[in-house]
């Protein structure tokens, strides 16, 4: 089933400007590291690893990755899409050095990106806020992968509630966070994101590491 709107924009309604100058000191800095026990620098270094020059980043947050990661060329083409204008504008300005395009859209719509394909897509902390099941947010993913141009890769990473170690901080905030909206995951396991990168995939692997899964798919060529 494929959720409404409404839904849909529950999980990133949080993001005020307010809340996104305050987002890389909570989330990025201590969250990451002493809750959700997945440090930024590996987070940073999964872009480091698999990002392209022809970019599509899924759900910006800040802009923080696509600021501090090592891209190939000098030159990059990036393209933004989030359904929050808050996080577009914010993205768009912390990497204005790459004039990246900028797309407002919700991912389980068909989205208009004037048939551009990508050689690598990121999903980086996106699923845990989308509601629905797993399996409705692989729907999701799957149109994602029709954008990737042939051997491109999809990347990414999220907080799941089932087969990953959670600490007792990590359950209590994760709890908050699906109370408010914030998350949506409390169906989220591990094995259900594994089913579905191998139904999509025919290469890919997904790393645990604390809460989160590092995901990263090839599109056969």
């Amino acid at each position: 089933m494929i959720p409404t709107k409404e839904a849909a924009t529950a999980g990133q309604a949080v993001y005020t400007p307010r809340m996104l100058r305050l987002y890389d000191l909570i989330v990025l800095g201590i969250s990451n590291r002493f809750i959700w026990k997945c440090p930024t620098e590996r987070l940073l270094r999964l872009y480091d690893d698999n990002i392209s020059n022809n970019h599509l980043d899924v759900g910006v947050g800040t802009g923080y990755y696509l600021d501090k990661c090592r891209f190939p060329g000098d030159q990059p083409q990036i393209t933004l899409l989030d359904m929050n204008p808050n996080c577009l504008e914010a993205a768009a300005s912390r990497i204005a050095r790459y004039s990246p395009a900028c797309h407002q859209g919700n991912i389980f719509e068909p989205l208009k990106l004037n048939h551009a394909t990508f050689d690598s897509i990121g999903l980086n902390y996106v699923l845990h806020c989308l509601p629905g099941t797993m399996q409705d947010k692989l729907v999701a993913v799957r149109q994602l992968v029709e954008l990737l141009a042939p051997g491109g890769l999809l990347f990414g990473s999220t907080l799941l509630h089932g087969g990953v170690p959670r600490g007792w901080t990590a359950r209590r905030l994760m709890d908050y966070y699906n109370r408010k909206q914030i998350f949506s995951n409390t169906t989220d396991e591990l094995a259900t994101l594994e089913q579905g990168f191998a139904a999509m995939f025919d290469d890919f692997d997904i790393e645990v590491v604390g809460c989160a899964a590092l995901m990263r798919g090839h599109k056969s060529a």
